[in-house]
């Protein structure tokens, strides 16, 4: 049996897996129901997921919701005892915004779904079904677009967070940009901390650090100047990779403000309307690279081993799985089982 050692932080489970990577020319998605009931059913030696993170894109909630919608969007979280957390905003050009790096209208498409995501965040606070969390963003761009001027286009992404920022301190929301291979200004671990750097808005605007999408920093995808292992490297050589995984974290940390669980096999993978970026594995997957409870304190703790309680919750990401993979209830058990470990690892009371 499993025992509990730390109340915090609180393990979360994503539901825009059922959106992401899904679509005509791959599976359907999986409606918001569903995802919450195979949530909430998942439960290992009497814990059970404590709440869900949402994407504020349809066919799971729209990012135009009536507060008639968001309240029965409450009412099923509270039946299922959820909390919501983290809000994914539907920046990108297919969902309604734009590029930040674009022109005005593009822009201003941009940072009008920011501010429809940050009052969908306070109505859910109001509502008492959300305690903690930050409105989730990327660039909308792509990084073969940022590199035909990469200074000017980080420059143009960094006005735009800033803005958004802005929009985000009027509503007493933050927002984490995460970064992934396939986010023009966001591709690698060095250009992610000069945006940031760039943005000087640390209170607001953050990093959000998903442990597989930052993995493929280390080897240097859609960046090969910042790589930290070499292009032959030895899988076998686990403790050079941790070496290579916390040298990027340490860089990132000081500012990460919410934070993915995830399992990566080190290759790329896209599927429907996603670009290629890095590829989910589930937590027992035998290719997976990361020593997930390892690799979690790179991010869950500060340089003297100290819990950093930079986020108040922790988010399991697992996209573009096949969806009888996502049907199974062993696969939210498994998922479960690893959070309590990364918590039981690196949390505190």
């Amino acid at each position: 049996m499993m025992t509990t050692s730390h109340k915090h932080p609180a393990l979360h489970n994503a539901m825009w897996p059922g959106l992401v990577g899904k679509g005509p020319d791959s599976e359907p998605p999986i409606d918001l129901d569903t995802m919450l009931n195979l949530t909430a059913a998942a439960e290992v030696d009497g814990v059970r997921f404590d709440g869900v993170d949402l994407f504020l894109s349809l066919p799971h909630t729209d990012i135009d919701s009536s507060g008639d919608d968001l309240a029965r969007l409450a009412e099923k979280l509270t039946s299922r005892n959820l909390r919501a957390g983290s809000l994914v905003a539907p920046v990108w050009p297919p969902t309604g915004g734009g590029s930040a790096m674009g022109n005005e209208e593009e822009r201003a498409r941009f940072l009008t779904q920011v501010k429809k995501a940050c009052g969908i965040g306070r109505q859910l606070r109001d509502l008492g079904v959300r305690p903690y969390g930050v409105i989730r963003i990327d660039s909308a761009a792509s990084p073969a677009d940022w590199a035909k001027d990469p200074a000017g286009s980080t420059k143009r992404i960094a006005q735009t967070f800033r803005e958004a920022g802005a929009i985000a301190e009027s509503f007493g929301e933050r927002l984490a940009a995460e970064g992934e291979i396939c986010w023009a200004g966001m591709q690698s671990w060095r250009v992610n901390v000069e945006l940031l750097e760039m943005v000087g808005m640390p209170k607001t605007v953050g990093f959000q650090a998903d442990m597989a999408h930052t993995m493929l920093f280390t080897m240097g995808y859609n960046a090969p100047e910042d790589r930290l292992l070499p292009a032959d490297f030895d899988w076998s050589q686990t403790d050079r990779f941790a070496q290579a995984y916390r040298e990027m974290a340490r860089a990132l940390r000081p500012w990460t403000i919410d934070f993915h669980v995830a399992q990566n096999d080190g290759t790329v993978k896209g599927s429907g309307s996603h670009d290629k970026t890095g590829r989910h594995c589930l937590p027992l997957d035998p290719n997976g690279k990361l020593d997930i409870v390892r690799d979690a304190g790179a991010w869950m703790r500060d340089d003297n081993g100290n819990a950093t309680r930079a986020f108040e919750h922790i988010c399991w990401d697992g996209c573009m799985f096949p969806n009888s993979v996502m049907h199974s209830p062993q696969t939210w058990n498994d998922v479960l089982r690893i959070m309590m470990a990364v918590r039981n690892a690196h949390g505190w009371d």
